[in-house]
């Protein structure tokens, strides 16, 4: 065997082996590898509607449920994103009536029951509002994997950062999809229908 085709063979194998190692990896993972299930998204929670009542996921399963988590004091993204979900709900007729609109407060201490009735009067109608203790907040936005933040201001003002997704959970109150807040009517409209 001349050198030129020893040195090729053990080229050979070398590559051989890396490409064997390479798909056992694959198939079989690396050693010790944990493999972690995936997130779920909603859950059980307990808060406040507008009018001061109790109100539990549970009430809402049997349609649709549209959750969206912002606060009334928002500036710009909440009242956008609201309007938004009002003109989706608008486009889809009677079928509308398969969803139940959502808005939970991340901003318990200014967001009471009252201050949440006024604010949901410029939306749909059929946006349920809820807000709660800041441990109720806390416990609901916490199964949706939502974050929130204060952020002071100058005289004791303050504004809150939050995440900004709207979520589709089945009848049932299981994890169908979310959609970023930028989506339009029309194209919220065009995916809730296929649910319907």
């Amino acid at each position: 065997m001349t050198k030129s085709t020893r040195n090729g063979l053990i080229a050979f194998i070398a590559a051989l082996v890396i490409i064997s190692g390479g798909f056992a990896y694959r198939q079989f993972g690396a050693p010790d590898e944990t493999v972690q299930a995936p997130l779920s998204i909603g859950g059980r929670f307990t808060l406040v509607d507008a009018s001061g009542a109790n109100r539990r996921d549970t009430d809402f399963h049997g349609k649709l449920m549209l959750v969206y988590f912002g606060y009334t004091f928002c500036p710009d993204i909440c009242p956008t994103t609201l309007t938004m979900m009002s003109d989706a709900l608008g486009k889809l007729g009677t079928g509308a009536s398969e969803i139940v609109p959502i808005f939970i407060t991340v901003d318990p201490a200014r967001d009471t029951p009252a201050q949440m009735k006024q604010y949901m009067e410029s939306f749909d109608p059929r946006f349920v509002a809820l807000t709660g203790s800041p441990a109720q907040i806390a416990a609901a936005a916490s199964v949706y994997r939502v974050y929130y933040r204060k952020i002071s201001g100058d005289g004791g003002q303050y504004t809150m950062d939050h995440s900004s997704v709207i979520y589709l959970m089945a009848r049932d109150g299981q994890y169908l999809g979310h959609f970023d807040s930028s989506i339009t009517a029309d194209d919220l409209a065009r995916a809730l229908k296929k649910y319907l």
